[in-house]
Parts: C-alpha cells; sequence; structure tokens
C-alpha cells in the first residue's frame, strides 16, 4: 500500500510574475507552502537577477513541463557597455573593461548576425553540464569552463532604445537561449563589452506578463493561512501549455481503456473522421503527439500512429 502524500492534490499551472532578487526554487517553495500543494515545479529558470514569467506547474502537470520549455519565448533586456563580467550579468566581477561606446547604427549593423538557427556558447556561470559537473559549480572555483557551442534559435532581436552606455532590446526565441550569451557576444563584436544590466521575460507560449500573478499575493496567503483561497483565479488548467497541439475528445469506452494505459484503434470511416477533424491525416505514416481529452478535461497525452493510439502520458485528475 502507497504512502499518503501530503498536502491538497492541486494539478494545472501558475503564470506568476518573479521579481529580482529571489531564486526559481525559492518562488516554487513559496507558492507550495502557500497552497499546500502536493507537487510543484518550474517551466524554466530565470536567474535571481531576472524577472517575469515563471510558469509554476502543480500536481499532474508537472508531467507537460517540456511542453512549456520548449514554447517560443520574449524577454525584453539592457545591455549595459563597457564591460564584460565573470557571470555576463550585473552580479559578475568585471573581467575586461573598455572605454568605447556603440552607436546604434554600428549595433543595428550587426542584429541579423543573432536572428536564426545560431551557434551559442552558455555563459561560464550556466546550469549547463560539463563532465558531469553544473558549469556554475566549476566556475565558483575560479576555474574556466570548457562549454561547447549549442544550436540555439533567435525568431526576432531589435532595439527598444539606446544611450551612450545602454541598449534595450527585446528578443523572441526558442528553447535554450542564453540572453546573458547574447550580450557578452554583441559587446565582443562591437569591440566594447556588455553585459545584461536588467532582464525580463515577458512571453513564454500562451503565458503573457499583462496576466501574470505577484508573488505577493502567495505571500499574503502565507501569513494568512486561515484565509480562504479561490484557486480558480489562479490555477490555470493543465491544457493551458498544450494550446498548439492537436485535441482528440474521447468516448466513453476510449476513454477507460487509455485511462489504464490501453491503446486503442479507430476502425470506422466517422473514428476515423474524428482524426481528420483535428487535422491529423490518418494515412499518414507519421507519427502525431496530440491530447486526448474526455468529458473537456484533459485526460492523457498520446500518440497517433496511423489508426492507433497509444498513451504517452496518463493524467490522474479529478
Amino acid at each position: 500500500m502507497g504512502r499518503k502524500k501530503k498536502g491538497i492534490k492541486i494539478d494545472g499551472w501558475i503564470n506568476v510574475n518573479k521579481p529580482v532578487g529571489i531564486t526559481s526554487t525559492q518562488v516554487v517553495g513559496k507558492i507550495r507552502y502557500a497552497l499546500k500543494a502536493q507537487k510543484a515545479g518550474h517551466g524554466g529558470t530565470l536567474d535571481p537577477l531576472a524577472s517575469g514569467i515563471l510558469p509554476i506547474a502543480l500536481g499532474e502537470a508537472t508531467k507537460t513541463v517540456n511542453y512549456i520549455q520548449d514554447a517560443i519565448k520574449t524577454y525584453n533586456f539592457t545591455i549595459t557597455w563597457g564591460e564584460q563580467r565573470t557571470t555576463d550579468d550585473a552580479e559578475g566581477e568585471v573581467l575586461h573593461s573598455s572605454d568605447k561606446r556603440p552607436a546604434q547604427e554600428e549595433i543595428e549593423d550587426i542584429l541579423s548576425q543573432f536572428i536564426g538557427d545560431i551557434e551559442q556558447v552558455p555563459p561560464q556561470f550556466s546550469a549547463v553540464k560539463v563532465e558531469g559537473e553544473r558549469a556554475y559549480d566549476v566556475a565558483r572555483d575560479g576555474e574556466h569552463v570548457n562549454i561547447k557551442p549549442r544550436g540555439v534559435y533567435i525568431e526576432a532581436l531589435g532595439i527598444l532604445d539606446h544611450t551612450d552606455n545602454k541598449t534595450d532590446f527585446t528578443c523572441i526565441c526558442g528553447k535554450g537561449t542564453y540572453i546573458r550569451s547574447l550580450a557578452r557576444d554583441m559587446g565582443e563584436i562591437l569591440g566594447c563589452y556588455g553585459y545584461i544590466s536588467s532582464l525580463e521575460r515577458s512571453k513564454v507560449g500562451p503565458m503573457e506578463l499583462e496576466s501574470a500573478i505577484s508573488l505577493d499575493i502567495f505571500e499574503q496567503m502565507i501569513d494568512n493561512p486561515d484565509q480562504e483561497k479561490d484557486l480558480s483565479s489562479i490555477v490555470l488548467p493543465l491544457q493551458t501549455v498544450l494550446d498548439d497541439i492537436p485535441v482528440l475528445a474521447l468516448k466513453d469506452k476510449e476513454a477507460v481503456l487509455l485511462k489504464n494505459g490501453n491503446g486503442i484503434s479507430l476502425l470506422s470511416k466517422p473514428d476515423l473522421a474524428r482524426l481528420e477533424a483535428i487535422g491529423i491525416p490518418w494515412k499518414s505514416d507519421d507519427i502525431t503527439t496530440a491530447l486526448a481529452t474526455y468529458d473537456d478535461m484533459a485526460l492523457a497525452m498520446i500518440e497517433i500512429d496511423g489508426a492507433k493510439i497509444q498513451p504517452v502520458r496518463v493524467f490522474n485528475l479529478t
């Protein structure tokens, strides 16, 4: 007999606005403690000096973290010119300095080098693993980490404002992109050095900063534990992060089979037409990932291979 989990079973996502000066792990801890949730995690680390959207997964939503991690993200950030720092942000020690300051036209001329599929070396102080160790652990010991370049995707990169010493940017990018590396690399190309002095994540997949919840709300819950909590205004449905994935509504018997981890086959023309209706050509040789629902509730992540459906992740929602 399994041990009963402590806490309240809460399933879904929270779009929280992380403030500067706190780690992503600390934010998760505060929210889990405030809600007394059984299980919680986040969908993409923000450095302590960064602010903005930190997607928090509760309960069964933790099974979909990889989908929000893979989502396109938008960052607004400031590069301060004239210094290169150990951490590539304001927290680090100065490595190099320069009296040169770039003109806006100079910066605009190099932006195309950082758009599209590019190679990027993560910062020395990053969570990248090198020979089994986190890069930041090695860097904290004063050693240089030999980090290999990795491919990242940047959809758009533009200037919002420019002064002599600082430039504000906006960037739309894919998974694994380090904004700190952008600052370092732009500074090197411009011959003036640069580091991130402010960073805000304003969009992650379907989550936007305008609808994000302040961490203050959860701190108030901690201070007033007996106060009634309206989770409906805080917790988003599990399928929130699956907005670009096909959704297949199941019938009663199909739902029972998938819920128990069994595969199903769609044989009749009306059932095959259900696949066509959600944009999945069942005659294709491709395997498609989709969300299976029952009674408008997320039931499982599935793989559809022709007319055959197999559960990949089954959700235990109440």
